[in-house]
């Protein structure tokens, strides 16, 4: 079981854009393992952390950010909630897919990261 404390103290050290980027690198890894039937326990985990990313973050980010976060952390949570009954439907895992990604890419922008 995970040290969620621990992980949080460690995550909060970061500046804000860091830890936005953080949160986009685990959006992109759901997309990386999601295509493999094998990686169930890995995509979970990684839901799982991203959740708690955006809940010790969105307070902190703009308005229009922690808007987009928290609807990402609802849809999160659904996919949580359903993992078990959808993962081995490759068409629900290619939408899980193709929706990290592409929420990857927003929050990556909207951390500054690239400018």
């Amino acid at each position: 079981m995970k040290d969620w404390a621990l992980i949080r103290e460690r995550y909060l050290r970061d500046e804000l854009p860091v830890r936005l980027g953080g949160l986009a690198a685990n959006l992109s890894r759901i997309k990386s393992f999601a295509n493999n039937e094998n990686n169930k326990s890995v995509v979970e985990s990684l839901i799982d952390e991203s959740k708690h990313f955006i809940e010790w973050t969105a307070q902190e980010a703009e308005i229009e950010t922690a808007s987009k976060l928290v609807e990402i952390q609802v849809q999160l949570a659904r996919w949580h909630i359903t993992l078990d009954k959808n993962w081995l439907d490759i068409n629900h895992r290619k939408q899980m897919s193709e929706k990290s990604i592409q929420w990857s890419q927003e929050v990556i922008s909207s951390s500054g990261l690239l400018d």
